[in-house]
């Protein structure tokens, strides 16, 4: 099969990076060290439309094939990952209504997200349940034609930004996996925020817990039926993983673009360093490491794309993202090494690449979960 880029897929990336190079990047350094959700890189993104890439055609979105929204991922994290960070945010709150969801809820809150007008996240995560998901806490009780929620949610991006939250609640404590529900949750409805997360990396993209006490959500809201929960956060972190993995790639490509215009400027032993074999090598392995990683992307999000017809996209999803997430870490790295010095002050961005591809190797499921992922499809 060939993943070779189609002449509409290349114009876009070319688009992408000359948008990426003028309104989000510029934004990046500011937004990273004040802490700040990057309002302007947001807002430039919803001039470009770009939050409709990922919502179908018939609800107001632009319905855009897998690899052309990993392009989108992939171009921003080079520019800015806590702003691709925040595009992807609301795909993945809306996975789950884009494909369980009744016409009515689609039609209500999809194209709002098509344009912009309000945003999504994703309640999965928990203190002591994050890649144990069936140990889940939260709790969703029938109260006639309503369900009451209580519990907390950790980790989660956009918390206090988003406009509406999709939430996973046991229904059945006893049923573990099989008694998980979901629930779309509008903010207003009294969803609490009492705490952010002060991180290493993605430090303009906020991370905090939502607080659910006794919060009143109507049947209608209810996304599949009872029990039908860990199914649909399955099925949805099979069909988000590779654009984490394209964000990787666009972390690792921008550790390399840097590291490779400061080789040529720098000047040591008489020359510019990037006449040292050893440096040479260096910046060649890191560029090797990052096509693969792409091309293992786009295989993934081609897979997507033609319906996953040998049933390999959990596979693929998994080796997708572990793979990019630690090639970028390593090339990241790799990149501070080549500044030397310079690489360890905060004057230059490869020591915010660092900080920023770590998060790729844990959230939506740690890389050592890809693993067992991958290690269970083989062993089947």
């Amino acid at each position: 099969m060939s993943f070779d880029l189609n002449a509409e897929q290349r114009a876009f990336r070319d688009v992408m990076r000359g948008f990426v190079d003028e309104r989000v990047a510029p934004n990046a350094e500011h937004y990273d060290r004040e802490q700040e959700f990057p309002q302007k890189s947001f807002d430039a993104c919803v001039e470009m439309e770009l939050p409709s890439l990922g919502v179908p055609e018939e609800y107001g979105g632009v319905g855009a094939d897998m690899v052309t929204q990993a392009i989108m991922a992939e171009e921003l994290a080079r520019g800015c990952a806590s702003t691709s960070v925040t595009m992807l945010i609301s795909k993945l709150g809306m996975l789950p209504i884009i494909n369980f969801a009744s016409e009515e809820i689609k039609r209500h809150y999809l194209p709002r997200v098509a344009k912009g007008d309000i945003q999504a996240s994703y309640c999965l995560s928990e203190a002591d349940a994050g890649s144990d998901v069936a140990a889940m806490r939260c709790r969703a009780v029938r109260d006639g034609d309503d369900y009451i929620l209580n519990g907390s949610k950790y980790w989660i991006t956009n918390a206090g930004i988003s406009d509406t939250y999709t939430v996973f609640a046991s229904t059945d404590p006893e049923a573990r996996s099989r008694g998980i529900t979901c629930f779309l949750v509008e903010k207003e409805w009294g969803l609490q925020f009492p705490k952010h997360e002060d991180k290493m990396g993605l430090r303009a993209s906020p991370t905090g817990e939502v607080v659910l006490h006794d919060v009143r959500v109507p049947m209608s809201h209810r996304i599949g039926v009872e029990g039908e929960g860990f199914k649909i956060a399955m099925h949805t972190l099979d069909r988000s993983r590779p654009t984490i993995g394209a964000q990787a790639v666009g972390i690792a490509q921008a550790s390399i673009d840097y590291a490779g215009s400061y080789m040529k400027g720098r000047k040591a032993f008489g020359g510019p360093i990037s006449e040292l074999q050893g440096l040479r090598f260096m910046l060649a392995d890191m560029a090797i490491r990052t096509e693969a990683a792409r091309a293992l992307v786009y295989r993934a999000c081609a897979t997507i794309d033609a319906g996953d017809p040998d049933n390999q996209l959990s596979y693929l999803g998994a080796a997708a993202k572990s793979f990019a997430s630690d090639t970028a870490m390593s090339v990241a790295v790799d990149a501070v090494q080549l500044l030397g010095g310079y690489g360890f002050t905060k004057e230059f961005p490869v020591e915010r690449f660092m900080r920023d591809a770590k998060i790729t190797q844990i959230y939506e499921g740690t890389n050592q979960v890809q693993r067992v992922v991958v290690a269970k499809h083989l062993l089947k």
